[in-house]
């Protein structure tokens, strides 16, 4: 380890100083150079108390060497001069060198490749944007803002580099993430110290060309970004790893928080820095731990400062730490088994450094840490959606809610009725055309003395009306009840909504249906034995007037006495009438009620067939659409079997 220098667009400088104003003075104590300071840490601290008075200066000796980027281009190699300013006594000890300025990177490297994700998390990205595209209109944006978070982040996340890893250090105050930072870098790079909160803004170091894109996407400035000059053997075991020293996650300014929030959702793993005092810390683990659970391989969690605890604490604290990890339901990657790596280190006396730094050579190695980390926010996302999208039971129409729908629309319109006044009708024409002469024209007498008013048959078919209008609305409510049991909240009121918008106008289309589809208009038709009832009748009728006119002829001395055969012939026509009468009413009883079942039934399908087009039919393209989306989320969740 010789150096670490500055791998930034020159082009940021004006804009970044800008922005930040006088934060940006205290940021620029990270990358101004004093040549003073490679002879002694006292010269440090003298410059530390001088920094604020010449940063100025340094500002404008920076922004000179911007403009001469490409004259140094040219000539093969660039160098802007901002260079980590101090090594700690620790790293003079560990061998690393004084801090020299060299030259670093070339004017022109290889494009990297992306990122490339397998197929089985392509799919499962797919089947996100297909769900959430599918559940625009049922479910409003808070809920779906988190999917399209990820998807969006899964899309920015492919264009760049699969060849680095971004890994945040993060911690709170005091816990030494920058001392640690330092010590993963070789040379001290972030600052630490007692003020609080000593980092400001988050610092990237990267250890090889390439991922600038990747810094970009983080938002730090090129005055923030290091580059350390290792030796081969060191920069080999974390060739690829972009680290990234964090603001205190509890600091006392609002806005360190938020860069903390912010950036910790576009690395691909983090190691959390904590120390024997505040492990423990609620704040950590109710709303970083607990939360990103699911994120455990993707996470290394490091107990600090053990150099603080004597004999075997540290062994307790560290057992202590892992078992709250364990009730956070973090997965410890113990035996094998991926989890979050627990390591214990002091990065003030190097114990435990060489460790941490092969584990993360080995997970930076690995190039899997992006796909797993989209593949963790997928989890994450998909167990907010679960309320929104897993029922409890089995949901849908089945085949006796629907039979149960028509009957009642058959009820409704009076399907029954209809088809027992047709029976009627037919067995009153069957009466009419076989009947006695003598008994229809008693009954056409009747009907002249007792004219219909009509005042009876308004009243009834009004509230008639009103109570199929009760009935109608009461089969939508049970249907829409029935079919949206056991579903999610916003799809089964999706599923009611539109069950009450096709209710609208049943009614009145119902009693349309009614009229037309109800006994057809005319007499009902005739069986064949109808004529031989009526020659019949009509042969009885004749008996009976010749035995009549027989007798009156002899009554009247115009005929021979012969009352014999005169009173037997209108005694066959006299019983004969009303036998045959009764005998056509024992044969139309079969065929009037298969009339009468005929009417009902196409009345009854009438009404089925409205009702399934203006209520069924919406209803069950709402439970397809809830169907296709629980398909695509049992997709995004990776299970292969079917949700509730």
């Amino acid at each position: 380890m010789t150096a670490a220098t500055d791998h930034r667009d020159h082009s940021d400088h004006s804009g970044d100083d800008e922005e930040h104003g006088d934060e940006g003075h205290g940021n620029d104590e990270h990358a101004r150079v004093d040549d003073a300071e490679e002879t002694a840490p006292s010269e440090a601290v003298n410059y530390r108390e001088s920094a604020d008075s010449t940063a100025t200066d340094a500002d404008t000796a920076t922004d000179a060497v911007a403009d001469t980027d490409v004259d140094q281009d040219s000539e093969g190699f660039w160098d802007d001069g901002l260079i980590a300013r101090r090594v700690s006594a620790t790293d003079e000890a560990q061998g690393y060198g004084q801090v020299v300025r060299e030259p670093v990177g070339e004017p022109w490297s290889p494009p990297v490749p992306p990122l490339a994700y397998d197929r089985t998390l392509r799919s499962r990205l797919d089947a996100l944007r297909e769900l959430v595209g599918l559940s625009r209109t049922r479910l409003d944006s808070r809920t779906l803002a988190e999917a399209g978070r990820v998807l969006d982040a899964a899309a920015a996340r492919r264009r760049l580099s699969g060849q680095h890893t971004v890994v945040a250090i993060a911690g709170a105050t005091g816990s030494g993430k920058s001392q640690l930072f330092n010590a993963l870098a070789g040379v001290a790079i972030s600052e630490t110290g007692v003020r609080r909160p000593t980092t400001a803004a988050p610092i990237a170091c990267s250890w090889s060309d390439g991922a600038a894109t990747l810094i970009d996407r983080l938002g730090i400035p090129g005055r923030l970004r290091r580059r350390p000059l290792q030796s081969p053997e060191a920069e080999a075991q974390l060739r690829g790893l972009v680290l990234v020293d964090l603001p205190d996650h509890d600091s006392a300014a609002v806005q360190h928080r938020e860069q903390v929030d912010r950036i910790l959702g576009l690395v691909d793993a983090v190691i959390w820095v904590v120390d024997p005092e505040k492990y423990a810390d609620a704040v950590l683990h109710e709303r970083y731990l607990r939360p990103m659970a699911g994120h455990a391989e993707v996470t290394f969690v490091v107990l600090n400062q053990i150099d603080r605890l004597p004999g075997d604490a540290a062994d307790l604290v560290l057992d202590d730490l892992r078992r709250l990890l364990d009730e956070d339901g973090i997965a410890l990657g113990e035996y094998g088994e991926p989890g979050a790596n627990v390591l214990a280190v002091s990065a003030l006396t190097g114990k435990g450094i060489g460790e941490l730094r092969e584990a993360l050579g080995h997970f930076v190695a690995e190039r899997g840490a992006a796909a797993r980390r989209i593949s963790a926010d997928l989890d994450a996302a998909a167990a907010r959606l679960w309320p929104v999208y897993a029922n409890g039971r089995w949901a849908g129409l089945s085949e006796e809610a629907r039979d149960e729908f028509a009957d009642r629309l058959a009820d409704a319109v009076g399907a029954t009725a209809a088809g027992e006044a047709a029976e009627r009708a037919w067995c009153r024409h069957a009466n009419r055309a076989c009947g006695t002469p003598w008994l229809r024209l008693w009954r056409w007498y009747q009907d002249l003395r007792e004219p219909p008013t009509g005042r009876q048959a308004v009243r009834m078919y009004a509230e008639e009306e009103a109570t199929a209008r009760q009935r109608v609305e009461q089969a939508v409510r049970t249907v829409a009840e029935q079919a949206s049991g056991g579903l999610p909240a916003p799809w089964a009121q999706a599923v009611r909504e539109a069950a009450v918008r096709g209710s609208q106008g049943l009614p009145e289309a119902l009693d349309e249906l009614a009229a037309g589809a109800g006994t057809p208009a005319g007499r009902p038709p005739r069986p064949g034995w109808w004529p031989l009832a009526v020659l019949a009748q009509a042969s009885m009728t004749i008996l009976q007037v010749i035995g009549g006119l027989w007798l009156l002829g002899q009554v009247i001395g115009f005929m021979s006495p012969n009352l014999g055969v005169a009173v037997l012939l209108m005694a066959i026509g006299i019983v004969g009438g009303p036998a045959i009468e009764w005998a056509c009413k024992l044969a139309v009883r079969g065929p009037a009620r298969r009339y009468g079942d005929e009417a009902e039934r196409r009345l009854r399908e009438a009404a089925a067939a409205c009702g399934r087009a203006r209520v069924l039919d919406p209803v069950a393209a709402e439970l397809l659409r809830y169907r296709e989306v629980r398909e695509q989320y049992v997709r995004v969740t990776g299970v292969g079997t079917p949700i509730g």
